[in-house]
């Protein structure tokens, strides 16, 4: 079974175009803008990260904690020769146990609508549950429903459309905060899960409203 969604066949093509250069091309700019919006030295996970250039590399330079999952061998190889010390699974992201943990925040950019729909509902689940009360995640998805051939695998990709993702991360206690889209039109989803600083607050306002213990 291909756990790497298409793109082991093609990984050597891939890297040819992309992931050679660290920390420029489509997506480097709102990457580290989010990047630069979290706690210092926040732990953060790269799923579906790639060969890590230039992604990845942007939250190892921005000096947060950064760890990484990729379902292709080759992609995790080019991985660990591009940034070598950063601790990274080969495993799918559909079954992985992403060290065990918990992070401050999470990015998959360019990996949920390569999923069967199914697994696009597990992961965003998933997300949620790797996330610590606050915790911020960032992924990208065409806005509108739609479905096509990947260019790279000849395989269906599939963006569920931006009102049932946003359900769907309400449903797992997510809340998206901004939307925007980056120069080659990726769309991006940021949002929070939510965390003690809400229930802090609400329980402030009960308290003030002479709903408190």
């Amino acid at each position: 079974m291909d756990h790497s969604t298409g793109y082991e066949s093609v990984a050597q093509e891939f890297l040819a175009r992309r992931g050679r250069t660290p920390c420029t091309g489509i997506g480097a700019k709102e990457v580290r803008s989010w990047a630069r919006g979290l706690s210092p030295k926040s732990s953060v996970i790269d799923i579906g990260c790639g060969p890590g250039f230039p992604l990845t590399a942007i939250l190892v330079e921005e000096k947060l904690d950064v760890f990484a999952v990729d379902g292709s061998a080759a992609f995790v190889a080019a991985f660990q020769r591009n940034l070598p010390g950063i601790p990274i699974l080969c495993e799918p992201v559909q079954t992985s146990k992403m060290f065990d943990r918990t992070f401050g925040a999470a990015l998959s950019w360019g990996l949920i609508f390569l999923l069967k729909v199914e697994d696009q509902h597990r992961l965003i689940q998933r997300f949620s549950e790797i996330l610590v009360p606050g915790g911020r995640l960032l992924f990208t998805a065409p806005a509108p429903p739609c479905s096509w051939i990947d260019v790279m695998t000849n395989l269906e990709s599939v963006s569920l459309g931006a009102d049932e993702y946003r359900k769907l991360l309400a449903g797992a206690g997510l809340t998206v905060s901004a939307e925007y889209e980056d120069e080659g039109q990726n769309h991006y989803f940021d949002a929070i899960k939510s965390g003690r600083n809400e229930q802090q607050i609400q329980r402030s306002s009960d308290a003030g409203t002479g709903k408190g213990f």
